[in-house]
């Protein structure tokens, strides 16, 4: 239920953002924060006042990489706009970034006006990428126009999927030339297309098309090779890069080097690569009990979840994000039982992002609480454009605000969590941490008792 609120003091909390921790109060007027520091309840009448003793404060979270309602031979993913933002907000997540994704022959204008229909249905703020599904004239003439009249300045360009959204390696480095001149980002899905579409046949002409085979259909060799290109495109074109949902060793050690010879490259990475290994393939399972891990790039071995985790630590990764793209089991993964190159590829973790990386990453030490907030809320922000309002707790900002229990115990079941989906890849696990209150907007959206 939404409170109408437009004042509130938020008491004795411990404030938290990517570069510091303090116990300190906050107010909130009008949508923004408007001061932070001690201050007497009795300065504040008729002032809603929030005792967040024992809690958390900290800026709402910032997804980056979901896929709301997207559209594909198996059906539109099961979650639409409406109902994919409530849960992103259930989890303290305020705000999102979607994806313009336009059929072939489509300009860019036409699908950008489509879609912000479609996202208009948001209950967070909610910001759309351009995706690039072909490469000629027509849509590089768009591009500029894109950037400075519509406001869209990260372009996504997927170089797996060369049958329908996907691009080659000259054609990304066109695009990288005009949008790096126009201050502009680029985001890339790097796994070699050509590699994947040469082994997805090979393994069906030997009849190894159960579910199980999605794996060696994406090896880690898929990813590398497509990251080698994209960096040295990169440091050719000066244009920034945003390498999605890394998911292998060798990967976060290129970001890492990359970083290194000052290519400006920013790194993400997603729940599922550090908390799920490649035994959720295992040919010895039902072959439904797969389904639900058929995303790409698949989850790796225990080394690569590893490193994955240093990653975060050591500032190879920016960004943890969700890449939430979920599908039915019964009626849209099953429809590739027996082909697996036509299982729909994606699984949802928008609702818990913030509670398992709290759970897994924060509590055993592998990350701190500021790394943390700047994961999940700070840098987001800043690399897509709205880090002057978004991602910290200071006067000014948006009051997009999260009041989080550090000793709240759940257990994550599709049971439990309302969901479009038939199943979570996340089932039965454990977590410690819940936001308890969430702000949008100097709103109270959402409050746990």
């Amino acid at each position: 239920m939404i409170m109408e609120s437009q004042k509130i003091l938020i008491q004795n909390g411990t404030l938290v953002d990517a570069d510091a921790t303090a116990i300190r109060d906050l107010v909130v007027e009008n949508g923004k924060i408007s001061a932070v520091g001690t201050f007497d309840s009795s300065l504040f009448p008729g002032c809603e006042i929030i005792d967040a003793r024992g809690k958390y404060v900290m800026p709402g979270g910032f997804d980056p990489h979901v896929h709301l309602a997207l559209p594909t031979p198996a059906g539109k993913t099961c979650d639409d706009f409406r109902s994919g933002s409530a849960a992103a907000l259930a989890g303290g997540t305020t705000s999102i970034m979607d994806f313009v994704t336009p059929r072939r022959g489509q300009s860019l204008h036409e699908a950008l006006d489509l879609r912000r229909a479609e996202a208009a249905d948001s209950l967070t703020g909610c910001g759309l990428h351009m995706g690039i599904s072909e490469w000629n004239q027509d849509i590089a003439s768009e591009i500029i126009p894109c950037i400075e009249q519509e406001g869209i300045r990260s372009f996504k360009a997927y170089l797996a999927y060369p049958d329908t959204i996907g691009v080659g390696y000259a054609d990304l480095e066109e695009l990288m030339l005009i949008v790096g001149a126009a201050g502009g980002l680029v985001m890339v899905h790097c796994e070699d297309g050509t590699m994947i579409s040469r082994l997805q046949h090979d393994l069906l002409l030997s009849g190894k098309n159960r579910p199980c085979y999605h794996t060696l259909s994406r090896p880690p060799e898929a990813e590398i090779r497509a990251m080698e290109q994209v960096i040295e495109l990169s440091a050719r074109t000066r244009c920034p890069v945003y390498i999605v949902h890394t998911s292998t060793d060798r990967g976060a050690d290129m970001i890492a080097a990359a970083k290194k010879d000052g290519i400006n490259v920013s790194g993400e990475t997603c729940p599922h690569y550090l908390l799920l290994d490649v035994s959720v393939y295992d040919s010895r399972l039902d072959d439904l009990k797969v389904l639900p891990y058929i995303l790409s790039p698949p989850v790796r071995g225990l080394n690569d979840q590893h490193r994955l985790w240093e990653g975060l630590s050591d500032g190879t990764f920016d960004v943890v994000a969700t890449d939430h793209c979920p599908f039915n089991i019964i009626g849209q993964k099953d429809l590739g039982l027996h082909d697996f190159t036509k299982i729909p590829n994606g699984a949802g973790s928008i609702r818990h992002r913030l509670s398992l990386l709290y759970t897994y990453g924060v509590l055993p030490g592998k990350i701190t609480i500021n790394q943390f907030v700047s994961l999940v809320s700070t840098r987001p922000a800043e690399i897509f454009g709205l880090g002057h309002r978004k991602g910290k707790l200071l006067p000014g900002y948006d009051a997009d605000i999260v009041i989080w229990d550090p000793d709240f115990i759940g257990k994550i079941s599709v049971k439990t969590y309302p969901s479009h989906c038939d199943s979570d890849i996340y089932e039965g696990f454990q977590t410690t941490g819940r936001p308890e209150t969430i702000i949008l907007n100097g709103k109270i959206v959402n409050r746990k008792s």
